[in-house]
């Protein structure tokens, strides 16, 4: 049997070794141009502040203020308040939203669906609908003057819609059918000889869904909760298109991208801008960490 040596082997491997950096080059360009880059540009504008001279009447320079800015938004009391808003936000939108998407979807999976792939099509619409065109829907939806959303509203409760009611409605019917999607691919992963083996047994349809559909989708259920998560803590086109019309409802420092969008494009302090969006990156990492973790051990 005739063997190669080591030096015939290793004479091969950078050749086999280039076809893969070829094959692995465009996601590598895509990920520097996108992610790298953008952050590394980010870390270096926020070690620069705005300065003026003559008592503030003079013109502004750009000076390097090493880590001043991060500092400065570690103790910004608004941009904290504006966080915890969009947490408490998501605490009570994002559990609701995933509810109803794991119904709609153990509703299409049931045996007595019909016409799922109308009904899949038709949540769909409102995820493909731009989030532009989403808001304005719903903003024409709530117009005191034409809605008659805020006729059953002001006759039962008395009270305008808040704020908080609007946008939770919005993102819950834009990301529902979405999530819902999700959860009905991950049912149809389940392999069918477990209903087969439960029918036998005498279980119902309502107890299959709960035990054997529902402990299967932990895994879809976790991952769909962590991308809304952080989709919530970068909460941002709903309330800036919102605030047009309800500027006292919707504050500039409503949610922490409002206020980097603000400090940036009005306030013209894109080194503060950027030291905010870091501490947010970072704080939006932590949190989906944690959700992960906490939602891994739970269901393990």
């Amino acid at each position: 049997m005739l063997r190669r040596s080591p030096t015939t082997v290793a004479a091969h491997r950078p050749r086999g070794a280039y076809k893969g950096f070829l094959f692995t080059a465009p996601f590598v360009a895509g990920f520097l141009a996108v992610y790298v880059v953008p952050v590394g540009y980010a870390i270096f504008q926020s070690m620069f502040q705005i300065k003026r001279s003559g008592l503030g009447f003079g013109g502004a320079q750009n000076v390097f203020a090493g880590a001043a800015n991060l500092i400065k938004g570690l103790a910004d009391a608004a941009f904290w308040a504006g966080l915890g808003r969009v947490i408490v936000f998501g605490a009570v939108q994002i559990p609701v939203m995933l509810a109803l998407s794991l119904g709609m979807a153990l509703l299409l999976d049931s045996v007595a669906a019909r016409a799922t792939r109308l009904f899949r099509v038709g949540f769909l619409i409102p995820y493909v609908i731009p989030g532009v065109v989403g808001t304005l829907i719903w903003l024409y939806l709530y117009s005191p003057t034409t809605s008659p959303l805020n006729v059953v509203w002001d006759f039962t409760f008395d009270r305008p819609i808040d704020a908080f009611w609007t946008i939770g409605n919005l993102l819950t019917w834009q990301g529902l059918g979405l999530n819902m999607i999700l959860i009905y691919a991950a049912l149809q992963a389940i392999p069918p000889e477990q209903y087969e083996a439960a029918r036998i047994d005498g279980a119902s349809e309502w107890r299959i869904a709960w035990s054997i559909k529902v402990p299967n989708l932990r895994g879809i259920l976790v991952l769909t909760g962590m991308f809304s998560l952080i989709g919530r803590l970068q909460l941002f086109g709903e309330p800036l298109i919102l605030r047009q019309v309800g500027p006292q409802a919707i504050s500039t420092d409503f949610a922490p991208m409002l206020m980097i969008f603000r400090t940036a494009f009005s306030q013209n302090d894109y080194g503060y801008a950027a030291a905010l969006s870091i501490i947010l990156a970072v704080v939006t990492g932590l949190l989906a960490f944690v959700f992960y973790r906490i939602t891994n051990r739970r269901f393990a």
